[in-house]
């Protein structure tokens, strides 16, 4: 069937076949010498560059489960095509066009690039680090030539772990075969907290985890994750490996671990297994939320990320990475709260602490490391425990992540998001003895600069110091001194080169918190006060 019509200042020839266009040829009204020519017609434009006018890029196409990609950066392999469209579905299909930067992804059900359209209209995807545009495509399923033999390496090996089963030899071009079911997972430029519960609802999505642990090594936040089989692992790795869980920050780094089994004694912050909720939870660890051990029993845990990419519904737009949704699930399900979120909180609760010792400044103080603390009031009948208000809700949400089972006075501290919005001062004319105290305009909050050095340098709490603004004639053995007499010991010392800045090894974290507690702003003579954070560095 042939069809013409007048497309603004250009006619159009239509030619259609069962029931779609199948060629545009676009020409000039008379008198014009001007022609174009769809790509895929023969035709020239009378010496002209023809005029390559997709209609895919002129109107919107109805819902399919052919998805058309464009702007993708130059050597996007087909892995990471595949990789946009695995957390939402099966993928049977893909088509790359290397030449014009663009690919077709053809998913198992129309209902999977819906959802895949929908989410991805609120959170730009990324490939590379760079924004592509995905729409339905007016394809209704892909037809490819024995000629794209790579691409097909790739979808038969991703599809021989997505139905459970092992991929071929000839799908050697993309993947190697997973030996252990236990994933190395290191997480960098980690500027917002990454819990093992938001591990869980990321991985999940791929399939049952049965255990995690958490643990910081070379002052690097890092975990080992157990599938309950490797070719789930491999599916996992595939997806996630490079992406970000937060905007432009907290980068997965994944391998396969060397260990089959992991070996979890407790179920708390740290630790989990999912396949035995009655662990313990250790001594002065934090216990896994009940609520959270009763919906992992008898159920699978990826039952919790059914439907997550229609939670960034409630989200700021362009607030989270193209990462499958999880950490949007994390926030919906109560476990992680976002900035910008409506049910996030900047207020936090902070308790088992030693009430003989601690004090608002010394809580000022520590949290100040992660954030702006602009309240503190210790409770006055449970002087164990003190509301603590930030400048806002991811401060709150890192200093929970860094804070939370670390050591302070002796005593194993618990931080958590509390259901208070402010810390209230008290009336005019009441003495509460000093509990609560506001740090609104304190000069020593480390992040009221736009745009300061300090938010670089979050980092958690260690063993090494960063000493800064130490006056020149101030030694070595000074600084020794110093956090010596602050209570522990001082392993290992380190100027930089130019005398103003040095390290400092204490024996251990929490002698390390008391260090920088007691010594931060300490005066070291001629207005030059001390300043003082964790390091990422050993020496």
């Amino acid at each position: 069937m042939v069809r013409f019509a007048k497309w603004r200042a250009f006619a159009c020839l239509c030619v259609w076949s069962k029931g779609r266009p199948e060629l545009y040829i676009f020409f000039p009204p008379f008198g014009c010498t001007d022609g174009g020519i769809l790509p895929g017609s023969n035709g020239t434009s009378n010496g002209s560059d023809s005029k390559k006018l997709r209609v895919e890029d002129r109107m919107e196409a109805p819902p399919s489960r052919v998805l058309h990609i464009r702007k993708l950066p130059n050597e996007t392999s087909e892995t990471e095509v595949i990789a946009l469209g695995l957390p939402f579905g099966k993928v049977t299909n893909i088509l790359t066009l290397k030449g014009k930067n663009q690919a077709f992804l053809e998913l198992g059900t129309e209902e999977a690039a819906i959802t895949m359209v929908n989410y991805y209209s609120t959170v730009t995807p990324h490939v590379r680090n760079v924004p592509v545009f995905i729409q339905y495509s007016n394809h209704k399923e892909l037809k490819t030539d024995a000629g794209n033999q790579r691409a097909q390496a790739v979808l038969q090996a991703v599809s021989a772990v997505q139905g459970g089963g092992t991929p071929t030899s000839g799908s050697d071009l993309a993947l190697t075969a997973a030996s252990s079911p236990v994933l190395r997972i290191i997480i960098d430029n980690m500027f917002y907290p990454v819990t093992l519960d938001v591990l869980q609802q990321i991985f999940s999505k791929f399939g049952t985890v049965m255990k995690i642990i958490t643990f910081t090594k070379n002052n690097q936040f890092q975990a080992l994750l157990q599938f309950n089989d490797p070719s789930t692992a491999q599916q996992a790795k595939i997806a996630l490996d490079g992406q970000n869980i937060y905007n432009s920050c907290c980068t997965l780094r994944i391998d396969y671990s060397k260990l089959v089994n992991l070996n979890v004694k407790y179920n708390n912050d740290k630790s989990r297994d999912y396949t035995r909720p009655e662990l313990p939870a250790g001594d002065g660890q934090p216990a896994m939320d009940p609520n959270m051990a009763a919906a992992f029993q008898g159920k699978d845990s990826n039952s919790l990320l059914a439907g997550t990419p229609a939670l960034t519904s409630d989200l700021s737009p362009g607030a989270l990475s193209p990462l499958n949704a999880a950490a949007a699930a994390a926030a919906a399900a109560g476990r992680v709260a976002l900035s910008g979120h409506s049910g996030s909180s900047g207020v936090l609760l902070a308790s088992n602490l030693n009430e003989e010792m601690v004090t608002p400044q010394s809580l000022f103080t520590l949290f100040g490391v992660y954030g702006d603390t602009q309240r503190v009031k210790i409770l006055y009948n449970k002087k164990d425990s003190a509301l603590i208000q930030m400048a806002d809700a991811s401060q709150a949400q890192l200093a929970m992540s860094h804070l939370n089972g670390q050591k302070m006075y002796g005593k194993v501290i618990r931080v958590a998001l509390s259901k208070h919005t402010s810390v209230q001062l008290p009336r005019d004319g009441l003495d509460d003895q000093g509990l609560t105290k506001d740090f609104t305009n304190s000069p020593l909050h480390r992040f009221k600069k736009p745009g300061s050095k300090n938010f670089q340098n979050i980092f958690p709490p260690s063993t090494t110091l960063h000493l800064s603004n130490i006056p020149t004639d101030v030694t070595e053995e000074d600084l020794r001194l110093l956090f010596s007499n602050a209570g522990g010991t001082v392993n290992a010392f380190k100027f930089f080169q130019d005398h103003k800045m040095a390290l400092l090894q204490m024996s251990t974290v929490e002698e390390a918190i008391q260090g920088l507690i007691d010594l931060h702003n300490y005066n070291m003579g001629d207005n030059h006060h001390l300043r003082v954070s964790f390091s990422k560095s050993s020496i």
